[in-house]
């Protein structure tokens, strides 16, 4: 996490740097004109690409479906939107890779795989991707096999040898039939 955090600080810094080094090469007033173009054509790019997002939603929750994919690309966007208003090359570099679609593909395949599957699992201990063991250690003796408490007969689950079951017939309880 500190390293995520370390990133994020380094962002400003090498963006303040290369504009320092731009406006040496061609001038501050084109230097700011640099970096207010990129914000108002990445501006353009995220707009048009949110509504072709919101439209591909809006398509498959009409067909039922779920549209996970789509509400990946819609939160790229936003982050891509606040990216290319932020004034720096290297933050409208990244807000131009997460809204051109094509780059944005990888992006959304890793932020499945890195983020939204850990975060699933951690929530549901495992039962949104099948990644749940029912007994033993993974990789070892017992797997896929019932653990203890968990299994059948003679395997301290329930089961005719099993301590905790018990065989009561309809004589050894008393039953109140107020509705006769």
């Amino acid at each position: 996490m500190l390293r995520i955090i370390g990133l994020l600080l380094l962002i400003p810094l090498l963006d303040i740097v290369l504009l320092v080094a731009i406006a040496g090469w061609i001038g501050p007033l084109y230097t700011v004109a640099l970096v207010v173009l990129t914000a108002l054509i990445g501006m353009l790019l995220v707009r048009a690409e949110g509504r072709h997002t919101l439209r591909k939603i809006q398509g498959k929750l009409a067909q039922g479906e779920p549209p996970t994919d789509e509400l990946i690309d819609g939160g790229l966007l936003l982050i891509s939107g606040a990216m290319l208003l932020t004034p720096g090359i290297v933050t409208d570099l990244v807000g131009l890779v997460l809204v051109i679609p094509f780059t944005r593909y990888p992006v959304r395949l890793a932020t499945k795989k890195w983020v939204v599957t850990p975060y699933v699992d951690a929530k549901t201990s495992g039962f949104a991707s099948g990644n749940v063991y029912v007994g033993g250690f993974p990789g070892g003796e017992g797997q896929g096999q019932p653990g203890p408490g968990q299994g059948g007969p003679g395997q301290g689950g329930p089961g005719p040898d099993s301590e905790d079951t018990y065989d009561v017939d309809s004589e050894s309880y008393d039953v109140d039939d107020d509705s006769k």
